[in-house]
């Protein structure tokens, strides 16, 4: 495998997550329980989607990864997920936070800022959402950007700095970057954007590719190549949303090396 062939690279971390089959433990929100763990059995990963206060320690310290996503915030989440991400940094497991509609109120604002300060392995968040987290916007529409990646490149940059973290932004091209190095990711179909749910599922596999332990950066790239690939060869097929949804669940499982090699579009650079 070439090291200056990044669809090796990232074809290669899929392999090792179908050959692996990391344990997620996967605090993700109510609406999209049920397609985030689909999504990360399709991948070939294995998943416990469990919130209860009661176990959540327990199971924490059995999982190799940890997906963070507030999207139906309250009390009773947060007491979870403040658990998970202290077993987790004590065993010192990657965790993924996505900052879902970060602005949206006072609340949501300060708790996401809470979890953003216990230094999770990755920050994926939509233009917005990032320009929020980073004090230059106070807010996009709920869970949708009104921002470009481009905008957000330097702020994530600064944010990744700051924390220490890789962070993702999504949009109609992908920045991943930790401060010193960046890639562009320009997979994916417009129609993803309007299927209720796909960043999420985006999360919740990412966890997955950080359970390997391999460079947060190039598993975050891989994660984000693989979900976009299998965006496109979904929307190929799909007559609206209502069916891009199940037949991305089955291109994340049947993706194969020529459709990914053929089809990667990334560019790697010293800077943001």
């Amino acid at each position: 495998m070439s090291q200056d062939d990044p669809a090796a690279r990232f074809w290669h971390c899929s392999e090792q997550v179908r050959s692996a089959a990391p344990l997620v433990q996967n605090i993700t929100n109510l609406v999209m329980q049920h397609d985030t763990a689909a999504a990360i059995a399709a991948v070939g990963g294995t998943q416990m989607t469990l919130h209860g206060i009661e176990e959540v320690r327990e199971i924490t310290s059995v999982a190799s990864a940890l997906a963070v996503n507030p999207g139906t915030l309250n009390e009773a989440w947060m007491g979870c997920a403040r658990e998970a991400v202290a077993v987790a940094r004590q065993r010192r497991i990657p965790w993924v936070l996505d900052p879902l509609a970060v602005g949206l109120s006072r609340y949501r604002t300060d708790a996401i800022t809470e979890l953003l300060s216990l230094g999770p392995t990755v920050v994926k968040a939509n233009a917005s959402e990032l320009l929020v987290l980073a004090g230059a916007e106070a807010a996009g529409r709920a869970a949708d950007s009104v921002h470009s990646v481009e905008q957000a490149a330097a702020p994530a940059r600064e944010l990744a700095s700051r924390h220490r973290c890789v962070v993702v932004v999504t949009g109609s091209e992908d920045l991943i970057a930790d401060g010193k190095r960046a890639m562009r990711v320009s997979n994916g179909a417009r129609l993803m954007g309007r299927m209720i749910g796909s960043g999420c599922m985006l999360t919740s596999v990412m966890a997955c590719f950080l359970a390997l332990g391999n460079d947060p950066l190039e598993a975050a790239a891989a994660a984000v190549a693989h979900f976009t690939i299998a965006g496109e060869l979904a929307a190929e097929r799909a007559e609206g949303p209502g069916s891009l949804k199940p037949r991305l669940i089955d291109a994340l499982y049947n993706l194969d090396r020529e459709q990914f090699c053929e089809r990667l579009r990334v560019q790697s650079t010293g800077h943001v």
